[in-house]
């Protein structure tokens, strides 16, 4: 099996043909993989089911080892096996599970693990993003990071690192600057960087 170890050939292998397939497209790749070994990332702005396609193209382009979350339909038969493979967590959104504290958790034991997770968790238009990134975050000392893809320059990458502090405002400030320019493949279907506060 191909390994995706940005340190094994395979891996360089990997990263060589992902930024070809980039290339090819007309789509370039932008920022490098922070020198971190323990971080969440946003996955940002969610429109389309290509943004899972150029986040696997952008995950090989720049050699991150990153987990992802996904409904836990997505883990069945026959696709379940092949998805874990890619990354994937399943995760039942219909039943309360603290699913929050058990990825801190995670953070805690692992010694080297990026979950992407992306805050708008619908491809439809929604008023707010969700806020688990952010309290995930902040729950497993982890920093935040900014993984974006945008449609309008055909690019895609990794941006700023963020360490939550607890004020959700004032760190939610740079998130909205940096977001403020990027586009999805729908930008209809494109809501503000906002967060409902918790009651």
């Amino acid at each position: 099996m191909i390994s995706d170890d940005p340190g094994s050939r395979s891996g360089r292998l990997v990263q060589r043909m992902a930024r070809t397939v980039l290339h090819v497209m007309g789509w370039r790749i932008e920022g490098a993989a922070p020198a971190i070994l323990k971080y969440v990332l946003i996955g940002a702005p969610h429109t389309s089911n290509w943004d899972f396609v150029f986040a696997l193209l952008a995950k090989g382009a720049l050699g991150i080892r990153f987990r992802w979350i996904g409904k836990d339909n997505l883990f069945r038969w026959p696709l379940g096996g092949f998805m874990r493979w890619l990354g994937g967590i399943p995760v039942n959104r219909r039943s309360r599970n603290n699913f929050i504290d058990q990825m801190a958790k995670q953070f805690h034991v692992c010694r080297e693990l990026v979950i992407v997770i992306t805050p708008e968790g619908t491809r439809s238009r929604t008023e707010y993003w969700k806020s688990g990134f952010y309290y995930l975050a902040l729950g497993a000392g982890v920093p935040i990071v900014m993984g974006y893809v945008d449609y309008a320059r055909k690019s895609l990458g990794i941006g700023p690192v963020l360490t939550p502090t607890g004020n959700l405002d004032a760190d939610m400030a740079p998130i909205k600057e940096f977001y403020a320019d990027k586009t999805g493949r729908y930008p209809d279907k494109q809501g503000q960087v906002r967060i409902l506060p918790r009651a």
